[in-house]
C-alpha cells in the first residue's frame, strides 16, 4: 500500500457527517447522555444566538448565572425540562414540534445511563467519556503500553485491573472486568457499530500482561478483531523511531451531528483532560494522522500479530 492510499484511507475514516432523519432519531434512542446534553446545548446556543440574547439574559430567566448557561450549550452539566422550556419560550421557539423534539432530548438525557450499576467504580472524570463513547460512529486512539479496552480479552483486563488495583477483593476486580467487556458489547453490538480505528505503539504487544497464556489469548483476539469491517489495528514498530504522539496516549472520537465537534479525551492516573479549543482538537486530529501514517499499514497487522505471537515462550 503507497503511502497515499494509506492517508486516503485514514481520511477515510472520518465520515461525512451526513445522517438521515430517521436514522438520527433512531440513534438519539441510544446516544450517552453526555452526547444528548451536548445536542441540545448546541441547539439552545443557536436559538439563543439567533434571539440575541446575552448569556447573562438568559441566565436571569432561569434564576441562574451566564456561566450556567454556557455549561447548559457545552453539555457539562444535567437539564432540568423546565429550565430548557423556558429558554425556549425566551429565544421566540414557539413552534411545538421542535419544543417538544428538544424536551424529548432532555428526557432520554436524564434517564439511568446502563453503567450506574457500576457507579462505585467509575469515578466522575470517566462518566462522561462513557457518554460520549456510546453516542460516538468513529473512535480513534493511539495506546502506547497497553491493548485499547475495547480490544481487551477478560483474561488481559483482569491481569491489568489487578495491577492497577491491588488491593480491590476479587469480585470488584470482576465487576470491573464486566464493566469492560460490556463497553465494547455496547458500541460493537449496536445498530450501526462504532468505527474503531486503533494505532498500538509495539511496546503494547511486547509487555507480558498477565503471563505468556494470556498474551497469546489477547493477541489471537487482537487478529480476529483487526478482520472485522468497523476495526482498524495497526502497529507502530520501535524500529520507527520517533513519532508525533510521544506525549502519550490519545483518543479521539466524531459524531454523525454536525453540530457536535470532535472530542478529545487523554486519560491520566487519578483523572482526564477534555480540550475543547479548536486548535488543540485540530492538533491531536492531525498527531493520529500522522501516527496512521507512520505506523505499519492495516493489511500487515495480522502478520506482525502473529509473529509476535510465535515468539511467545
Amino acid at each position: 500500500m503507497s503511502a497515499s492510499e494509506h492517508q486516503d484511507d485514514v481520511a477515510e475514516t472520518w465520515p461525512a457527517r451526513v445522517v438521515p432523519p430517521q436514522r438520527r432519531a433512531r440513534e438519539h434512542r441510544t446516544a450517552g447522555p453526555t452526547v444528548l446534553r451536548m445536542l441540545v446545548g448546541s441547539q439552545l446556543r443557536r436559538f439563543r444566538e439567533a434571539a440575541r440574547i446575552s448569556t447573562e439574559d438568559a441566565g436571569y430567566e432561569i434564576r441562574g448565572s451566564h456561566s450556567k448557561i454556557s455549561r447548559m450549550e457545552l453539555g457539562r452539566v444535567g437539564l432540568k425540562e423546565r429550565d430548557v422550556a423556558d429558554l425556549l419560550s425566551l429565544y421566540g421557539v414557539t413552534d411545538p414540534a421542535r419544543r417538544e423534539s428538544l424536551l424529548d432530548l432532555v428526557e432520554l438525557a436524564n434517564r439511568p445511563s446502563w453503567w450506574q450499576e457500576y457507579g462505585d467504580m467509575v469515578p466522575a472524570w470517566f462518566e462522561p467519556y462513557l457518554g460520549l463513547e456510546q453516542g460516538a460512529v468513529v473512535a480513534r486512539v493511539y495506546e502506547v503500553q497497553d491493548v485499547p479496552e475495547l480490544l481487551q480479552t477478560p483474561g488481559y483486563a483482569r491481569a491489568l485491573l489487578m495491577a492497577r488495583h491491588p488491593e480491590a477483593p476479587a469480585d470488584e476486580i470482576e465487576r470491573r472486568v464486566e464493566l469492560r467487556m460490556r463497553r465494547r458489547h455496547r458500541v460493537f453490538e449496536r445498530p450501526g457499530p462504532l468505527k474503531l480505528w486503533a494505532v498500538l505503539d509495539e511496546a503494547a504487544l511486547r509487555r507480558a500482561v498477565g503471563g505468556a497464556e494470556t498474551m497469546r489469548e489477547q493477541l489471537r483476539f487482537l487478529i480476529d478483531m483487526s478482520w472485522l469491517p468497523n476495526v482498524t489495528v495497526q502497529i507502530l514498530p520501535f524500529a520507527s523511531g520517533g513519532h508525533a504522539a510521544e506525549c502519550g496516549p490519545v483518543t479521539l472520537l466524531r459524531f454523525a451531528e454536525p453540530e457536535l465537534p470532535d472530542v478529545v479525551y487523554l486519560e491520566q492516573l487519578s483523572g482526564a483532560l477534555y480540550p475543547d479549543r479548536a486548535a488543540d482538537i485540530a492538533r491531536y486530529r492531525d498527531v493520529l494522522n500522522r501516527l496512521g501514517l507512520q505506523a505499519e499499514p492495516p493489511v500487515r497487522t495480522p502478520g506482525i500479530l502473529k509473529s509476535v505471537l510465535d515468539q511467545l515462550p
